[in-house]
């Protein structure tokens, strides 16, 4: 037993010695791991870490949500003024065909009115005929006159016209030809009285028969010269004087037609004066009495088109909530909006867009649209329509927020879409195919330059570059910085007096890598992302601002900060930066 016991305890003692051992062991591991992570602590705040300039695709984008609203919505008023009371009003939701009744209103008290009416009408229709039979009998001898000075007018002017159009182009053709005749005679006797000279030199005739010959040359010269001056004669004075005496006689005409019809006009002046009184009161009573059977026809509202009913009540969104819908027996004043007949099939989505991204938009733009209620479908679109004036509900509720109703047509319409559904919708503003792109915070503001720091050996120098587009994740650098060149993603955010030797780069090269196709919200071009232009807006590295600026730039985030003041703003893209580069 004493064996036994001996030999426990050295079994336990030999337990516990192997226990120290292990713990002495743990403690030196731990100790050695401290030192190894203090090592690596030290070593990585001496890191810079560098992004490689990628090249390839880049979509830059404005996301905002919104819903779907009819693109042809036809809106039914009453037209019946005063007040009116309902006593028929068509189910809300039933598709009706053009030509259905909508909505009937009480017309008893028109009925009533119209009687009345028609009687005053009858009496003033009496006394407006009398008036103008009398003034017909004035204005028939008056015609009768006119028309007597008119045809010698007319006379005169075609006698005007035959001249010019006939007798003048007649003698003036026969001057002419006597001119080409007399020409052509002029010409065969000088050729014969060449010929002639010719022939007398060779003593072939006798010198009488070439003075003969030449007396008809004169002959024909001076019967050439007179058919000129005929011809100028004609032009000059004859045709002046006719046209003269022509261009009188239709002013002495025109003047006699004038003092007929003042005669005329004058003898009807007090026919009309009756006539005129009787035709205003005859006018007046039956416009009264038109717009009472308007009125009546107006009671009767018919669908103007195919739809579905949808009363104004269930659309018009009032903040008293205190709305009542529409129904039978209910009073609708003159104008009131009652039914909304939206097209069904022809949608289009309607966002609002904040006025920070509103310079990135165009109409005609690409868009991708997707409905909450048809997950998975991707809808393609247009932009069709930007409002040239901010929301006025969105500025009521919030005077700092503008934003701008947008329309975007559908290219394709499905049978489950409906008037009312939320969407989201995604306007491609640039798809670049090729661009070089290197993450935001990466950009920073250096003065009036936009810079980024790129890898020069074991220093980082600063480069001034051509910013494009943002997508909140990655910047398109358009000029001066290429494919495969490493740039800073923490660069300093704010510089000392010289811009040499920002700082050595020890240890590996941080991934921070994007996607394949980086994608996101647009950003505005021409300057550095937000994030960056807060960071260089910082009071200096130790203002708390900047550290975490800092921070945001180091852990390789793509917003830049920007999140807090797009949730401020409302929009998706907001905050200005300078220059464009658009």
């Amino acid at each position: 037993m004493t064996a036994g016991k001996e030999s426990s305890e050295a079994s336990s003692s030999g337990d516990r010695g192997r226990k120290a051992a292990y713990v002495v062991v743990a403690l030196l591991v731990v100790l050695l791991v401290v030192a190894l992570t203090r090592g690596a602590g030290d070593n990585r705040g001496d890191e810079r870490p560098f992004f490689e300039a990628r090249k390839g695709p880049l979509t830059i984008s404005v996301a905002e949500a919104g819903t779907l609203k009819a693109r042809e919505n036809v809106i039914i008023k009453s037209q019946v003024s005063g007040q009116a009371t309902i006593i028929y009003l068509v189910e809300e939701g039933t598709p009706v065909k053009a030509g259905e009744l909508l909505v009937e209103l009480d017309t008893s008290s028109l009925e009533d009115r119209r009687v009345e009416q028609q009687i005053k009408v009858q009496n003033s229709e009496t006394a407006f005929i009398r008036a103008r039979e009398n003034l017909e009998v004035v204005k028939s001898q008056a015609a009768s006159d006119d028309a007597q000075a008119t045809l010698e007018h007319q006379f005169a002017k075609e006698d005007l016209t035959q001249y010019r159009e006939g007798e003048y182009p007649k003698q003036l053709k026969e001057a002419d030809a006597q001119i080409t005749l007399q020409q052509q005679e002029l010409e065969n006797a000088t050729e014969k009285l060449t010929w002639s000279e010719q022939l007398h030199k060779e003593q072939y005739i006798s010198q009488s028969e070439l003075e003969t010959d030449r007396l008809s040359k004169n002959r024909a010269e001076l019967d050439y010269e007179l058919a000129l001056t005929s011809r100028d004669l004609l032009k000059d004075y004859t045709n002046q004087r006719r046209l003269a005496e022509l261009n009188s006689n239709i002013e002495q005409t025109a003047r006699a037609l004038d003092r007929v019809k003042l005669k005329g006009s004058s003898d009807v002046i007090q026919a009309e004066a009756d006539l005129r009184n009787k035709q205003a009161e005859h006018r007046q009573q039956q416009a009264k009495l038109a717009m009472l059977e308007e009125q009546l026809v107006r009671a009767k509202i018919h669908a103007p088109v195919d739809g579905m009913v949808v009363y104004a009540t269930s659309t018009r969104a009032s903040w008293r909530g205190n709305d009542e819908p529409l129904d039978e027996g209910q009073s609708v004043r003159e104008r009131q909006e009652l039914i909304h007949l939206p097209k069904a099939g022809a949608v289009v989505a309607e966002i609002k867009v904040h006025e920070s991204n509103l310079d990135k938009i165009a109409v005609g733009q690409s868009v991708r649209v997707t409905v909450d209620a048809l997950p998975g479908a991707v809808l393609a679109g247009k932009v069709s329509k930007i409002a040239p004036l901010a929301d006025a509900s969105s500025r009521w509720m919030n005077p700092d927020l503008k934003v701008y109703r947008t329309e975007i047509d559908l290219v394709e319409a499905l049978d489950e879409l409906r008037t009312g559904m939320s969407c989201r919708a995604e306007i491609i503003v640039a798809d670049y195919q090729d661009a070089i792109y290197v993450p935001v915070q990466c950009v920073v503001r250096r003065g009036d330059d936009t810079v980024v720091y790129v890898e020069d050996g074991d220093e980082a120098a600063p480069r001034v570059v051509e910013l494009g587009l943002d997508n909140n994740q990655m910047a398109c650098i358009l000029n001066g910085v290429t494919e495969g060149e490493r740039v800073l993603l923490n660069p300093p955010l704010q510089e000392s007096g010289t811009d040499s030797n920002i700082g050595r780069r020890e240890g590996p090269v941080a991934n921070g890598a994007p996607s394949d196709r980086p994608q996101g919200t647009a950003g505005r071009s021409g300057g550095p992302p937000r994030g960056a232009q807060a960071g260089s807006r910082a009071s200096g590295p130790g203002s708390s601002g900047a550290k975490q600026r800092g921070e945001r730039r180091r852990d390789g985030g793509g917003s830049g900060g920007r999140g807090d003041r797009q949730r401020r703003s409302g929009g998706t893209g907001g905050g200005q930066r300078p220059g464009s580069n658009r």
